[in-house]
């Protein structure tokens, strides 16, 4: 045992013992609403090629950035809704929010749009809180923040025009909407509740569908709790030829960037013909850890973070 090790993992060890309880309580949640939990790999062939995530290569495979595409080949073929608890893995993620190695849960829920996916959100969380005898509050940070639904929502537009000044929306800025979206829209979000940003700019869609009544925005939204990004929510798109056009130009962008090469997901795609109209979220678990433990680092409630594998 290194010099310090033995402290240091004797100091987190409540919150190592409160993550299993977190760890059961969300089993308990989605269990008791009949979702199936499901297991995939986390070495796989490729990964969607996303902007601002980049993988680890091992020979000539990736380690899984997320379950997304796998567990949407399970519903593509026929199975229900469906969650699961597993590690992911992402190259250049550390700070006091980041580890390479983190616990990601994903669940998607058949015939939902994004915001029903919110709703399951918040009931989720208060479910937790329950469970750990906090009721419908708890403390983060020296604050009390307030569980009970519905939480706040706004839209992309408003808190960008409220807090920075502009329409992301109507003047897409790819750059600027990054930094503003850091530096002022979430420091103005409310830390004695939870907050919801809904309608992201269409280009920042990623994976959900673009609005029907507004092709300008996607029917994604993010949950925010005590300052922490938490969760990432989407109507998920069902259009394989939509997709690949959107993979597509991703792959270019990062080809012309000397970025990492990642190729085009086949299976994924030939699948996404056959995927039911559904929602989707990934929820960083660690993070919601931290939140239910008053840990202001990840390294608090891992046992093993990088520095310290």
């Amino acid at each position: 045992m290194t010099e310090g090790e033995s402290p240091r993992l004797a100091q987190i060890k409540a919150n190592l013992q409160r993550r299993v309880l977190i760890h059961d309580s969300i089993r308990d949640f989605f269990r008791n609403e009949g979702f199936l939990e499901v297991d995939t790999p986390l070495l796989v062939p490729t990964v969607a090629p996303e902007p601002f995530i980049s993988p680890f290569r091992v020979n000539d495979w990736f380690l899984s950035t997320s379950p997304e595409m796998h567990m949407k080949r399970l519903l593509a073929s026929g199975y229900g809704n469906m969650f699961q608890i597993c590690h992911c893995f992402r190259k250049g993620e550390r700070g006091h929010l980041h580890n390479p190695e983190f616990t990601m849960l994903e669940w998607y829920r058949l015939d939902a749009d994004y915001m029903q996916i919110i709703q399951d959100t918040e009931r989720l969380i208060l479910h937790v809180a329950g469970s750990l005898g906090l009721g419908s509050t708890t403390r983060y940070q020296n604050r009390r923040i307030d569980l009970t639904p519905p939480w706040p929502r706004a839209t992309v537009r408003r808190a960008f025009l409220d807090s920075a000044g502009w329409d992301p929306v109507s003047h897409p800025d790819s750059e600027r909407f990054d930094i503003d979206l850091v530096d002022r829209v979430i420091p103005s979000l409310p830390l004695n509740r939870p907050s919801v940003l809904m309608d992201y700019p269409a280009a920042s869609a990623a994976i959900a569908r673009l609005k029907a009544t507004d092709p300008l925005v996607a029917e994604r939204a993010e949950v925010f709790i005590g300052g922490l990004e938490l969760a990432n929510a989407y109507s998920e798109l069902t259009d394989a030829a939509e997709l690949e056009q959107r993979f597509q130009s991703e792959i270019e962008q990062r080809r012309s960037e000397g970025s990492q090469d990642i190729p085009m997901p086949r299976r994924f795609l030939e699948a996404t013909a056959s995927l039911p109209p559904c929602g989707g979220i990934a929820l960083g678990v660690d993070r919601l850890v931290m939140l239910f433990c008053d840990a202001s680092s990840i390294d608090e409630v891992m046992a093993f973070p990088r520095d310290l594998a």
